[in-house]
């Protein structure tokens, strides 16, 4: 379903067997495959974030980011069929677009569109400190905001694959990504903090060792650091 080249590799989406990672041997006039995804995702778009990862889509509404290990090598003169690099090492189980800014002077981030019209943005969380204040906000969220239709968020959310962590703002959707990709936090759900009575803020907020205004202005920091 695409093809992405970088430096010396080719990045493959394929439409029901994730992305493949391939390197052309120009002596030989070759292209060996020297990594893949561990997941069968059936791809429709994907985009370059950098040498060693890439963003995709799939049919059923996932997003993903897929990253080497930092030790893969795509080293493969050596080897004919691209196997020994890796199964000798061990490190997968398979074969052996844009970023922008929103805003002037703002942070880059990923945007999206949906078949449905929606308008998403995935940005990545800069600090840990960031991360944990989110997490711990969301984990409130889900308690004071159940599903109107009673599915259980958790469930919902790891559908296809575990909850890894959305942000909506009435047009816009946006992901937070940690650092390390380990979870993304439903920004949709943090955003609802701003909806609930005073008292219920405060409950939240004195969790967080906050003030409701404090945990209000991170809301607001993080949409207008990187969108609007």
């Amino acid at each position: 379903t695409g093809i992405y080249t970088i430096g010396q590799r080719v990045i493959v989406s394929d439409v029901q067997e994730s992305l493949f990672w391939v390197r052309y041997r120009r002596n030989e006039n070759q292209l060996i495959i020297f990594a893949d995804d561990t997941y069968p995702r059936w791809v429709t778009t994907a985009c370059l974030l950098d040498y060693d990862t890439m963003a995709s889509a799939d049919k059923f509404g996932n997003i993903s980011i897929v990253r080497l290990p930092p030790n893969t090598s795509d080293e493969v003169d050596e080897d004919p069929t691209g196997n020994k690099a890796l199964w000798d090492r061990g490190l997968l189980n398979g074969a052996s677009q844009k970023k922008t800014t929103l805003i002037p002077g703002g942070s880059e981030s990923l945007v999206y569109t949906t078949l449905s019209g929606g308008i998403g943005i995935l940005v990545p969380f800069t600090s840990h400190e960031d991360h944990d204040f989110f997490q711990h906000l969301e984990m409130h969220m889900r308690s004071e905001f159940p599903p109107l239709c009673g599915r259980d968020h958790l469930s919902f959310r790891s559908y296809y694959f575990p909850v890894k962590v959305c942000w909506n703002q009435k047009r816009f959707n946006l992901l937070l990504l940690c650092s390390f990709l380990q979870n993304v936090i439903d920004g949709d759900l943090c955003e609802q903090f701003n909806s609930m009575d005073p008292h219920k803020q405060k409950s939240v907020a004195e969790e967080l060792d906050r003030t409701p205004p404090e945990v209000s202005k991170k809301l607001e920091d993080i949409r207008t650091r990187y969108a609007f």
